[in-house]
């Protein structure tokens, strides 16, 4: 084969070459520049102020839309990017398909940096809460207090023929939260609520269930996704959670606590006692490691329907029990950390604001 047969594919080979190098040093140049601005007020301050500019037109694109496109933009993504690795095996397709799979990661990372990433590092809400000591003593208090609140509300919920607590409209619950998130304290939040209902029950519901994971936000889409075969104490706090998100708190715990805020106070008794119960699980979960007989002097203390409550909260869970759960949680505990959060492993973050709230509030 002659020179001049040749060098148009030379060309073509060192044009790939450099279009590779191209886009892998885009990338390098995204962490490091991201990271750059995480670590800057200026430049987080200004992606906070770019979602809530964008949050309403953002939602209003895919709210009307029947079910989670979300969830349909990952599948076939998810398909995309299989397909890109299936051809790298492949020697012949190995060269394209590394570009454009570079192509795709640069996409995908930019676009969740730039609409949900760089609030991670956004003004923790504790720095808006007036310091407060935090001891084994108040927590106890709260858990009581706690247990008492559920016991009333319990009593006035709807449950199922087995005595079970149901919700009996989860769109009236849906509602409810987003006129609740006009309520939450300004000096906690100045976020603006757009007022648009974007809850999606997930299409992946089944593989949730497996891997103990009760909701996410989808920030390409700004859908709050949940796992409607939830059981209903966890269905509507879970929707408060993931709201929190769509209003632009993107700490997991924070996101609770925010949740707490639109839930405690409601009238919908149905959001008010999944709060409540919520709270009591945490406040528990943060003292079982100290005083472990305490606790289950509490959960003795249950009334009848909450025992029933808990009891299918833990038949629920142990049906979905498995090598997924176990891997997810080990995966999203790594992301958390990740993002300066402290991991699903603890609460605590939770219940620091919750009980520096509380202290605010009774002085």
């Amino acid at each position: 084969m002659r020179w001049e047969n040749q060098h148009p594919a030379v060309i073509n080979m060192i044009t790939l070459y450099n279009k590779k190098r191209f886009w892998a040093g885009i990338l390098l140049a995204q962490f490091l520049l991201f990271f750059v601005f995480s670590k800057l007020k200026i430049t987080v301050s200004f992606f906070d102020s770019f979602f809530e500019i964008q949050k309403q037109f953002h939602q209003l694109l895919f709210a009307w839309i029947p079910f989670s496109f979300g969830d349909i933009l990952y599948v076939l993504t998810g398909i995309l990017a299989l397909y890109f690795i299936f051809k790298l095996f492949r020697k012949k397709t190995r060269k394209g398909a590394t570009l454009k799979l570079l192509i795709l990661i640069n996409i995908f990372y930019f676009v969740y940096q730039i609409f949900w990433g760089m609030l991670y590092f956004q003004t923790p809400i504790l720095e808006k809460l007036p310091k407060s000591e935090i001891t084994l003593h108040q927590r106890k208090k709260l858990a009581l207090k706690y247990l008492e609140i559920c016991k009333t509300t319990r009593n006035i919920v709807t449950q199922d023929k087995n005595g079970i607590f149901v919700v009996k409209d989860v769109k009236i619950v849906q509602n409810e939260i987003l006129a609740r998130q006009n309520e939450l304290p300004s000096f906690i939040s100045d976020k603006k609520n757009t007022g648009i209902n974007s809850f999606k029950p997930s299409l992946f519901k089944n593989v949730m269930s497996f891997t103990g994971i009760l909701g996410y936000y989808n920030p390409f889409t700004a859908e709050a996704q949940y796992n409607d075969e939830l059981p209903s104490s966890f269905l509507p706090f879970t929707l408060a959670h993931e709201s929190s998100h769509q209003l632009g708190f993107a700490r997991e715990q924070e996101a609770n606590f925010v949740g707490y805020l639109i839930g405690i106070q409601s009238k919908n008794t149905e959001l008010r006692y999944s709060t409540e119960y919520f709270t009591l699980k945490s406040l528990l979960n943060s003292i079982v490691g100290e005083d472990p007989e305490f606790v289950k002097s509490i959960i003795r203390s249950y009334s009848p329907q909450m025992r029933r409550d808990r009891l299918y909260e833990k038949v629920f869970a142990m049906k979905h029990q498995g090598w997924l759960d176990d891997f997810f949680g080990f995966t999203n505990n790594l992301f958390l950390k990740s993002n300066q959060q402290e991991g699903s492993i603890t609460y605590s973050y939770f219940i620091d604001l919750l009980v520096h709230y509380e202290n605010m509030n009774t002085k």
